[in-house]
């Protein structure tokens, strides 16, 4: 594999974040980020006002399972290309374009539906928006680690979550100011104009080169071979089971053909176990100390909004630098260290500085963290099936840390906030023991190397 992160100085590192391939994924992270923002944070804020219960907004939250289950869809869209629009475009170009159009469809209807009156209706639209707002992820995604050298990818992927940092503050504040001047429809419609952010970079850098072709054409050529022995069968049937075959098997199976893949799986799982259980408690620790609601705005949204961002900017630049494996280890022991800060402030109880402090550190260990995970699993997609192979990887981290995080609450109540922290502390020390013996078995480089073609 080739090393290109040996003998690279860090002023060099830090120059990429001016590549124009790279800034452009910054925009793309701000068409990405900013759905989220519209069904996790203003939604509730409309239905609060509307005098909708908190029992129908707690049930709204199932609006936001498209994230959760886009891995099912991505093969069709890694596939699949387009007529017309697909030919005269490139297939990426073209599903984002397609699926930009609907997401910003299901916004307008969204804006347009009255949540107090039918809550059903506007339950179906927050659905829209989430499912195509989870397809563009998926298309956003691919094309971000296609058209980046292999050099760029550290880059792009903090710059990826500068964007996607900075969609969720800019639909967040935009949605407030404008529902509080014209009414939370006019602010909804005007929510769509953000993808032209995504867009317009697509629209200039063109369709990236497709790469793998000859692994696809392979695989096809066998399928088809296989499906015209024996028996005959239809042509509608035929033609189902290799599409079937092609766009979800052959992706799954060559990822678990390589060697090691098992190990990979368990430590994409362990990576950030630690810090998923601490993460679950943080908010409940902070309210049950009594910070008021400014205190807590300063710490989070201030200090750890910077903070997010400087661990992210840092993260490309040390994984630029120092290769994944050193990568890694330094994200993977920087958010270990942070749950000791928590289990700190249990202990001295209401303090301004100290939650500053320790808000800010886990802040810049999530983003470091984030930067090096996102880089890491781009990494591990072969070319030719990307959508699929990093749905499935990201999903794959995604539900393990759903699983692992979800019983935090009993366990904090079992033996206290302090205790809680130590163990999450310890918790993450299973992910950096894999991580060395994957060092020792060959299965992560010094140096910044991708298992994917």
């Amino acid at each position: 594999m080739k090393d290109i992160s040996k003998n690279k100085s860090w002023r060099t590192a830090v120059r990429e974040y001016l590549h124009p391939p790279v800034v452009g994924v910054f925009f793309m992270g701000i068409s990405s980020g900013f759905p989220l923002t519209l069904l996790l944070s203003s939604l509730g804020y409309w239905l609060i006002d509307e005098g909708v219960s908190k029992a129908t907004i707690g049930l709204l939250t199932l609006a936001l399972l498209p994230y959760s289950l886009k891995f099912v869809w991505a093969p069709a869209l890694d596939s699949l290309a387009l007529p017309i629009i697909g030919r005269l475009l490139g297939r990426r170009r073209a599903w984002l374009i397609l699926v930009q159009a609907g997401l910003a469809l299901a916004i307008i209807g969204l804006a347009m539906t009255s949540p107090g009156s039918h809550p059903v209706v506007f339950g179906l639209m927050a659905m829209a928006v989430s499912f195509m707002s989870a397809s563009q992820d998926l298309v956003v995604d691919a094309y971000r680690i296609e058209i980046l050298k292999e050099e760029e990818m550290p880059a792009g992927a903090a710059m990826t979550q500068f964007g996607y940092r900075v969609g969720n503050l800019i639909a967040g504040v935009m949605t407030l100011k404008l529902a509080d001047w014209y009414g939370w429809e006019i602010a909804y419609l005007s929510m769509p104009l953000l993808l032209l952010f995504g867009l317009v970079p697509v629209l200039i850098f063109g369709e990236p080169a497709r790469r793998g072709q000859q692994l696809v054409a392979q695989e096809h050529e066998a399928i088809t071979k296989r499906m015209s022995t024996g028996s005959p069968t239809p042509e509608i049937f035929r033609k189902l089971v290799e599409n079937i075959y092609m766009a979800v098997i052959v992706p799954f199976r060559e990822f678990i053909r390589r060697r090691g893949w098992w190990v990979i799986l368990l430590f994409i799982l362990l990576l950030k176990v630690g810090d998923s259980m601490a993460a679950v408690m943080t908010a409940p620790l902070i309210g049950d100390l009594g910070f008021s609601k400014d205190e807590i705005i300063w710490a989070n949204k201030t200090v750890g909004f910077i903070a997010v961002l400087l661990g992210a900017f840092y993260g490309g630049v040390i994984l630029n630098r120092l290769g994944t494996y050193r990568g890694l280890m330094v994200a993977a022991i920087l958010m270990m260290v942070t749950n000791l800060g928590f289990a700190l402030l249990a202990e001295v109880g209401h303090n301004v500085d100290l939650l500053v402090m320790t808000i800010g550190f886990e802040n810049f260990a999530t983003g470091m963290g984030g930067t090096i995970a996102i880089a890491y699993l781009s990494g591990l997609c072969n070319m030719a099936y990307t959508v699929t192979q990093y749905a499935l990887l990201s999903a794959f981290a995604s539900l393990g840390r759903l699983f692992i995080g979800s019983p935090s609450g009993f366990m904090q109540e079992s033996i206290g906030y302090t205790d809680f922290f130590l163990l999450t502390t310890l918790a993450a020390i299973p992910g950096i023991i894999l991580l060395m013996m994957m060092k020792r078995m060959g299965y992560v480089s010094d140096d910044l190397t991708f298992t994917g073609k």
